[in-house]
């Protein structure tokens, strides 16, 4: 869903931008060792994690990256893909680049995929940006922020436009390559923008060989019909995990983990904490060597 603050202005079209590596990874959370479907290779553990981070505020609506950080902590997770970031957007979020700062507090790698990209509030400022990101405790081997159709939040009488904020990252998970998407699609009831963003996304996938896992915000429920040719490439990790939104009380399971046929899934749910006014979602996967 959409925070509570004010959104971002415009949508800015950005290249894609690697982010630098901060820190070395820690040791990868374990899963059970079983193999997918029709694989000779080794199954090797792979836990991921999706989770809308209001820009650091909380169910009530307060700051605090540190409650943030460490709700994410206790995911226990390799590959985390993180929705409404801010990077030095505001005071609402003390102008901090919540994605580097988060990255360096859990010790994992980043890449920021700005939805907005704005002049600085100061002349002497940093950028004001707005977007997606994704945290891996895993190298990172390329990765990429890719376009799929937006509407504008601010401009009057919007019209449906590519635009930025569709993070792909390919990880190297002991030689398994996995390619990791985070999305945060249109929030409105009208869901004819998210249908073609399904639609942007799975282009995208379909380019890409190798295990794949879409992860986000979808603003719907996995049985939207927005989201039914999302089920011919991927599957839902969770589709018993528990509802998401809201925070307290959720009433939608909106934020989503979904996976290729080549991943296993041991399990996955939704996690209780108040630090966002979302819930996360965390899945235990096994992905295999043959993935590139």
């Amino acid at each position: 869903m959409t925070p509570r603050f004010r959104r971002p202005g415009r949508t800015g079209r950005v290249a894609a931008v690697l982010a630098a590596v901060l820190l070395a990874a820690a040791a990868p959370a374990a899963a059970a060792d079983t193999d997918a479907p029709g694989s000779r290779a080794p199954a090797l553990p792979l836990r991921v994690a999706t989770y809308n981070i209001h820009a650091g505020a909380g169910q009530d609506q307060v700051f605090g990256l540190d409650r943030t950080a460490a709700a994410l902590r206790g995911l226990r997770a390799d590959v985390i893909g993180l929705q409404e970031v801010d990077v030095h957007w505001g005071a609402r979020s003390d102008f901090v680049d919540e994605a580097r700062a988060l990255a360096a507090k859990l010790r994992m790698r980043v890449f920021f995929a700005p939805v907005y990209d704005l002049e600085p509030a100061t002349p002497d400022g940093e950028r004001r940006q707005f977007g997606v990101a994704v945290l891996s405790r895993y190298p990172v081997l390329h990765a990429e922020n890719h376009e799929i159709t937006r509407l504008s939040t601010q401009t009057p009488d919007p019209v449906p436009a590519p635009g930025p904020g569709f993070a792909e990252v390919v990880v190297d998970v002991r030689g398994a390559h996995v390619h990791v998407y985070s999305t945060h699609l249109d929030y409105r009831a009208d869901p004819s923008v998210r249908a073609a963003q399904v639609a942007d996304m799975l282009a995208v996938l379909a380019a890409d060989r190798g295990p794949k896992i879409l992860v986000g915000d979808f603003n719907a429920e996995a049985s939207a019909p927005e989201l039914a040719p999302l089920w011919g490439a991927l599957r839902d990790a969770a589709p018993g995990g528990g509802g998401t939104f809201p925070a307290v009380d959720p009433a939608k399971r909106i934020d989503l983990v979904t996976v290729s046929p080549d991943i296993g899934v041991t399990g996955a749910r939704a996690v209780a904490t108040e630090a966002s006014d979302h819930r996360p979602v965390v899945a235990d996967l096994t992905v295999h060597r043959r993935g590139r």
